[in-house]
């Protein structure tokens, strides 16, 4: 783990810290009067600072300036921790210099594409088993306009964060359409299947019903997804 030094290089949009008035290029000298020397410390300074009200003090262009910064409560291990949004500045060189580029011939690179497709397609079903059984909070669900954020957000990163991102969105999505809710691929293959062991066709009224409840649970979640957008924009 590379030692970083506490200065601001990322902030997420509608989070603590860009909220507050925290930049990028600021380094955080003190929290609280607790001097910081390394990130490490200033993780650990706002950690135990949620939803309390806390004093930075930072290096803003050969100037000292003065923010007070409330970390947002979150839930991590069973913990309540503070957290602002914000993401060390790692140079280039760093960053090259901690990655290893490994390359495959065109067969193990299908192979390697089909394993991680596989992967990320069990870690949705998985995710999504969970927010039913309520051990994960449908407030990460997200709607276009988070996707649309995060698009924009590895486009900075360059063409294969972005292709990556994308990749992702088309798994999930994949997924999702995949599932047994009338309307979708799934829903017919599900009424096919039922189709082949009965040995006749769904009955019109089923597949009505079928239909309308598969569109309530759309447009139920299409709804939430949107909210948890508006909710994030918003700060709530």
């Amino acid at each position: 783990q590379p030692v970083l030094k506490p200065v601001i290089g990322q902030l997420v949009s509608g989070d603590p810290a860009q909220r507050d008035g925290l930049k990028t290029g600021d380094e955080v000298l003190s929290i609280d009067n607790v001097q910081i020397g390394v990130w490490d410390d200033l993780v650990a300074e706002v950690s135990k600072a949620a939803d309390r009200k806390i004093e930075f003090k930072v290096r803003r262009e050969a100037r000292d300036v003065q923010l007070w910064v409330t970390p947002r409560a979150r839930q991590v291990n069973g913990q309540t921790v503070g957290r602002i949004g914000a993401g060390p500045e790692v140079h280039p060189a760093l960053s090259k210099r901690l990655m290893t580029e490994v390359r495959y011939d065109l067969l193990a690179a299908l192979g390697q594409a089909v394993e991680r497709t596989w992967e990320v397609s069990v870690f949705s079903l998985k995710m999504l088993g969970k927010m039913i059984a309520g051990e994960v909070s449908l407030r990460n669900l997200s709607g276009p306009i988070t996707i649309a954020d995060y698009a924009g957000q590895s486009a900075q990163l360059g063409w294969l964060s972005y292709l990556s991102f994308l990749a992702l969105i088309s798994i999930s999505l994949g997924v999702l359409n995949l599932l047994p809710v009338p309307l979708l691929d799934g829903g017919h293959l599900m009424f096919y299947g039922v189709e082949l062991i009965k040995g006749s066709p769904v009955s019109d009224r089923v597949m009505e019903l079928g239909q309308q409840v598969g569109m309530v649970l759309l447009f139920s979640l299409m709804a939430f997804a949107i909210y948890n957008d508006i909710n994030r924009l918003l700060g709530g």
